[in-house]
């Protein structure tokens, strides 16, 4: 039974053309570097062998990095992939690749773009790569909420409906963007407590 005991054992901050996880930069880009070019450069850094990310959307792309960073080095395959839930949440849902789409209906309407015009998606993709088949939400709130975030997951973990999460924040409109993701277990290894204030600290980059 959920006792209370759960952790942030990671977390990822993507913005301003850098990369940091549990407060180290990974990675730093030029400020004036386009995000397509930052994304390419985060994509060779942390993974490089995952064909289907030229395909994705940037919001599809951002979360998917993020994932990708805390991660790598530490997966949830430990976990029954029922079990592991994926929450995100951000202010513009799909808004960025649907002005790109609506633009392309001008002409002929693209079918690769048209994939994205969900928000949701992104959450598909990171499944897909982790094989995560546990509890998903995609919310969307004016700006990031940790008293929100820590509030549903803790009732999950209630529920016994997770035993670990990703969680947290991936938003992108034209060139502004940025993204906070966050691996929480019910674990006994040592780290931030899970909960609003520490979100909000482990976030804070």
């Amino acid at each position: 039974m959920y006792k209370g005991e759960a952790y942030i054992t990671g977390a990822c901050v993507i913005r301003n053309n850098r990369v940091d996880r549990d407060g180290v930069l990974l990675l730093e880009t030029p400020q004036e570097q386009e995000l397509t070019d930052f994304l390419r450069a985060g994509y060779d850094q942390f993974s490089g062998q995952y064909p289907k990310f030229h395909k994705m959307d940037p919001l599809s792309k951002l979360g998917w990095l993020a994932a990708e960073v805390l991660l790598k080095d530490a997966p949830l395959n430990n976990y029954p992939p029922e079990s592991v839930g994926l929450i995100l949440a951000n202010k513009s849902a799909s808004l960025d690749t649907d002005l790109r789409y609506f633009e392309t209906v001008k002409d002929i309407a693209s079918p690769a773009l048209f994939v994205y015009t969900l928000a949701n998606i992104v959450m598909g993709e990171i499944s897909i790569r982790h094989g995560f088949k546990g509890e998903n939400a995609f919310f969307t709130t004016d700006a990031f909420d940790p008293g929100f975030i820590a509030g549903y997951i803790n009732q999950l973990f209630l529920e016994n409906a997770v035993s670990a999460c990703l969680c947290g924040w991936v938003e992108v409109m034209g060139p502004v963007y940025e993204v906070i993701m966050y691996k929480v277990e019910l674990t006994s290894e040592k780290g931030l407590v899970f909960n609003a204030d520490n979100l909000q600290k482990a976030g804070s980059i």
